[in-house]
């Protein structure tokens, strides 16, 4: 057997030595502050499991703007709003670009979707598209009675389960939110089988996003990919998914004509059909753009669902005040559903969503961007084709900017005008400027009619074996154990 160790030195040696020659380059600028790293490899062992959480250790000891090498990446760190405002605002144009991700070129085909497509006119082209064919508050609006069959469908499947077994709420979550987008977005649901066999493609598809990619650090060293089996989980995946992506659009062109409620596919058809676009839209473009609604709609909602749940079972007071609210709001028509209608009254729940996306932003670095030119922040130079990490979940937890930083405490935005649209820079769950989340009303939306019904119907107890606050790793933080709760009835 041929064995790599012989190469791996060779190609290790040689690298050392390119990366002390870009040092020497790189001394000559004022680079931020950040922690020495080792040949080659740079900073990557300081990442942990956990790269948010370590991220915003190191922090606190080499401050709010932080250099680090992520192998062959010169890469910043920014930990604080004043820092974020300038990336996400002031300078927003310079930072507009994203860096291209293997993964994502793979499986978004070439990375031509809303959130990883380069910053210019095909990407003004498809968000402009995304935001007002989608996730516009008029459109948000429209799909409030799917949100409420949805919502209602999963409070009756609870209903009939819950007799002293435990429910799988995160299984319950991504059921929920992959049938509202099913339907919003394609126009029908596929069915239970087929809705379980897309939510683990998109399941794989999140996690593969938020994988080491050897790749993505040392380009010219991508064979590792290969032997560690990542390449082949990539090339899986996106089969699977082209697959699901060519159905449906073969579905909708079949049932085009006789069609009178146009959904997102439709709307997505026609506009490649439409002579005004400056840029055509390809047959891939249409698939990368379909992707991304399910990719993003499904696991924001559902991983902000799974930590609201968590944090009010283990907190029974907060879990009390919600339902007295609830109990306020449905006065007499308590047995029956919260509507959205109802929604607008409900202040102490949008404070407890509020302080779930504090607490546990669903993407804690936000998608990463990297730098278009050479420029200064704070007064450090920024090379260009930097990559830039905003950590939402520090800034979220930073003392300077929260009392009580740690705790879970929703009347904190009892009385504060502070929100998640992208103007309050110590609370970004979503990001700000140019590349923030188009989608975020829409999660929002979900979450709280969601929210409302599961606190309004059900009493809910933690299991004997108790509740793991563990996270996950991987581009969006959800629960690194599915949520498993005991649910009774309160009205029956």
């Amino acid at each position: 057997m041929v064995s790599f160790w012989p190469l791996l030195l060779v190609l290790s040696a040689i690298l050392e030595v390119i990366q002390i020659l870009l040092n020497r380059k790189a001394r000559r600028l004022n680079l931020p502050p950040g922690p020495g790293g080792f040949p080659v490899i740079g900073n990557l062992h300081q990442l942990g499991e956990l790269p948010h959480q370590s991220l915003a250790r190191l922090s606190q000891q080499y401050g709010r703007l932080m250099f680090l090498k992520l192998g062959s990446v010169p890469t910043i760190v920014v930990s604080s709003a004043e820092i974020a405002k300038e990336v996400m605002k002031t300078q927003d144009l310079a930072f507009a670009n994203r860096p291209v991700l293997v993964a994502a070129e793979q499986l978004f085909y070439g990375g031509t979707d809303v959130a990883f497509s380069p910053y210019g006119e095909y990407w003004r082209q498809i968000r402009k598209i995304c935001v007002l064919k989608l996730l516009s508050t008029k459109k948000v609006k429209s799909f409030q009675s799917v949100r409420e069959v949805e919502v209602a469908s999963m409070v009756s499947a609870i209903s009939a389960s819950s007799h002293g077994d435990t429910v799988d709420l995160s299984k319950t979550f991504y059921t929920l939110t992959n049938r509202i987008i099913c339907k919003v977005a394609l126009g029908y649901s596929g069915g239970d089988q087929t809705e379980h066999k897309f939510y683990k493609i998109i399941q794989e598809l999140n996690s593969l996003l938020g994988s080491f990619c050897a790749a993505d650090l040392f380009p010219s060293m991508g064979w590792i990919d290969i032997l560690t089996g990542f390449h082949a989980r990539l090339k899986k995946n996106f089969r699977e998914l082209d697959c699901f992506l060519d159905k449906v659009i073969r579905d909708h062109k079949v049932s085009e004509a006789t069609t009178t409620n146009k959904d997102f596919v439709d709307i997505l058809l026609q506009a490649q059909k439409d002579c005004s676009l400056d840029i055509p839209l390809t047959l891939d473009n249409l698939k990368a753009i379909i992707l991304d609604m399910f990719s993003a709609g499904t696991e924001t909602s559902a991983t902000t669902l799974e930590w609201l749940m968590s944090e009010l079972v283990k907190n029974p007071a907060a879990m009390r005040k919600a339902q007295e609210e609830l109990h306020r709001v449905m006065g007499v028509k308590g047995k029956l559903n919260v509507s959205e209608d109802e929604v607008p009254q409900l202040e102490y729940l949008h404070s407890v969503i509020k302080e779930i996306l504090r607490l546990h932003p669903p993407v804690p670095l936000l998608v990463p961007r990297e730098s278009k030119e050479g420029t200064k922040i704070d007064g450090y130079d920024i090379p260009p084709k930097t990559r830039v990490y905003i950590n939402a979940w520090a800034i979220g937890r930073h003392p300077d900017y929260w009392d009580r930083a740690e705790e879970f405490l929703p009347e904190r935005f009892m009385t504060s005008t502070i929100d998640f649209k992208g103007q309050h820079f110590q609370f970004i769950p979503f990001g700000a400027g140019r590349r923030s989340c188009p989608g975020s009303l829409f999660s929002a939306q979900t979450v709280v009619l969601a929210a409302a019904n599961l606190i309004h119907h059900f009493e809910w107890e933690v299991p004997p074996d108790g509740l793991d606050m563990a996270e996950s790793s991987g581009i969006t933080a959800h629960r690194k154990h599915p949520l498993l709760l005991l649910a009774t009835p309160r009205y029956i």
